[in-house]
């Protein structure tokens, strides 16, 4: 009987929440199935059932191979670039000040540089984009500016509007934003380390590089883990920082999925055609999700 009361309580609180996730979450997903075999244009009742006529416009669009391509190298860069260096700078906040009396300690100031390194993450995406277009103004923003003055005037270039430096522009704000979170996350993982191991280490005469990459890194996978699926979904994303930044030229150089959808849907009118990219970047971003889970699995290690 109570038991039976129990199991009421959990379904009372549980069907609200699970009733807004239906309705506001998996509907419009499974509606975008039946939308992308139309013709639907957004603005009306009526449309057309065309069947695959939409995807196989979608697999002849130069365009969209351009995002899908611009996507997919953020997809290798962004969560290499991003861990590799969040980890670097966790293990020195919290390991790299050197050994006292076989005690580890991290930097001088690692309170500060933790604070200083999270603040990007807490800035709106909106600021964080009209900033950085601000900062790459090859007339007179921050960074031709800052080479101006140290002597480096020949160095300036015109960032967002080359074809060639556009793209990689727009990934460095991408790491600037996202590098302070995962220093955060890895820091929490490092600090579940318990000590005696990295003093037994050093103790034992282990150097930084090996505490590193034998005991430090074993040890906090599963973040690392977590925080490449969260990237991997980051990088087939990008949209907003792509439509302030650059509006995903020039020459469609800087262009996104999920960006080409939006262009699509509400610049075009073409809602049938942006729901087929929909799918199929839906199921891209299942796929490579399923795909990072599945290769970065590895034994639970217990301390």
């Amino acid at each position: 009987m109570r038991n039976r009361h129990q199991g009421r309580v959990i379904i009372g609180f549980l069907a609200a929440p699970l009733i807004l996730y239906t309705v506001f979450v998996a509907s419009p997903y499974v509606q975008a199935f039946y939308i992308a075999i139309t013709d639907w244009r957004g603005l009306s009742a009526e449309f057309n059932v065309i069947g695959l006529a939409n995807f196989a416009e979608l697999f002849g669009d130069p365009v969209f191979w351009k995002a899908l391509g611009n996507n997919l190298i953020l997809l290798v860069t962004l969560p290499f670039v991003t861990i590799g260096l969040a980890l670097f700078l966790a293990f020195m906040l919290n390991a790299a000040g050197g050994p006292r009396s076989g005690e580890i300690r991290g930097v001088r100031g690692a309170t500060f540089y933790r604070v200083v390194f999270f603040f990007p993450y807490v800035l709106s995406i909106a600021i964080i984009g009209v900033l950085w277009m601000n900062i790459y103004n090859p007339i007179n923003g921050l960074l031709n500016g800052g080479l101006r003055a140290i002597g480096l005037g020949h160095l300036q270039l015109s960032w967002l509007g080359d074809e060639r430096l556009a793209f990689w522009a727009v990934l460095a704000v991408l790491v600037w934003n996202g590098v302070g979170f995962y220093v955060v996350l890895f820091t929490a993982g490092l600090k579940a380390i318990p000590a005696s191991l990295l003093e037994a280490a050093v103790l034992d005469g282990a150097s930084r590089s090996q505490v590193f990459f034998r005991i430090t890194m074993p040890l906090i996978w599963e973040n690392i883990r977590t925080a490449a699926v969260y990237l991997g979904i980051a990088a087939l994303d990008a949209f907003a920082i792509v439509q302030i930044m650059t509006g995903g030229g020039p020459n469609d150089s800087t262009q996104v999925g999920s960006f080409y959808l939006y262009q699509n849907a509400f610049s075009y009118g073409r809602f049938g055609y942006a729901s087929a990219m929909g799918v199929v970047l839906f199921v891209v971003t299942l796929a490579l999700s399923a795909f990072t889970l599945r290769a970065t699995r590895r034994e639970r290690i217990e301390f």
